[in-house]
């Protein structure tokens, strides 16, 4: 087992972080390209939300690339960012982005929740009442509805902008056969969309391989897809997957030092 790769499925310079980190803990790393994300033109209702970017009280922004497609609208709409707004970020990748591009505090899903999802989110204090409040909720075309779902029953009034697509990607003929065949250490997933498209590719022999996902969410998904043995990491965060990894792929070293897995 420990001459088969983790099988990684996060796309761009994200994935290139997590390979490295999952390297640096002694395991190889096959990457498969299952999505690619592809920015939309901007449309009427974009420019709209963009030129009145400060009647919004609270900003939501759901993952790393719809952070950088804000950024580059703010860019080109202000050039001096509006102040009284309240930023939230699904995960600790996404506030990350906000932060680096704007420079503005981000809010995250409370620590004790101990996931990156919408559901911890919606766990945060000033998010449970929202009266008449503008909420701008930026996110790719399609996905779940619970975000803008349970922010309006709680009284926001909520804009929804698709700022980019995910299109999927089927394996490589090699990669195909490496899933059919199970050949791989584990499979680590963080997305519900990705998880359902490689399921297709997935026969018996890699329903029985660890799967490393970053929710009890997706594990409950997984399961539901045929996965016998998904493992719930701490988060979504390179230092979570790699430590559960660690705990899949060698058991007997699972007692890995998260200060370093946190410095890869």
């Amino acid at each position: 087992m420990e001459d088969l790769p983790v099988v990684i499925t996060r796309p761009g310079e994200r994935g290139d972080v997590l390979a490295a980190a999952i390297e640096a803990g002694g395991l190889p790393v096959a990457r498969l390209e299952a999505l690619r994300l592809e920015a939309l033109p901007e449309t009427a209702e974009q420019r709209g939300a963009w030129l009145d970017f400060d009647q919004f009280r609270r900003v939501v922004v759901v993952s790393p690339f719809a952070a950088e497609r804000l950024a580059d609208a703010l860019d080109r709409y202000w050039p001096q960012l509006p102040v009284g707004i309240d930023y939230y970020a699904v995960g600790a990748a996404t506030a990350a982005a906000l932060h680096r591009a704007l420079g503005v505090r981000v809010h995250v899903p409370p620590a004790a929740t101990g996931e990156d999802t919408s559901e911890a989110l919606l766990q945060l204090g000033s998010l449970q009442r929202l009266d008449d409040e503008r909420v701008l909720l930026v996110a790719g075309e399609g996905g779940r509805a619970l975000l803008a779902d349970t922010l309006a029953e709680r009284g926001a009034r909520v804009t929804r902008l698709a700022v980019y697509r995910r299109i999927p990607l089927s394996p490589s003929p090699g990669m195909r056969r490496r899933l059919a065949r199970g050949e791989f250490c584990a499979l680590v997933v963080s997305s519900g969309e990705i998880l359902e498209h490689l399921a297709r590719w997935c026969p018996g022999a890699a329903l029985n391989q660890p799967l490393i996902v970053s929710s009890t969410r997706l594990a409950t998904l997984a399961g539901k897809l045929g996965f016998r043995a998904p493992v719930v990491a701490s988060g979504a965060t390179p230092a979570a997957l790699t430590a559960a990894l660690a705990a899949a792929c060698h058991p007997q070293e699972a007692d890995v030092d998260q200060d370093d897995l946190e410095k890869g």
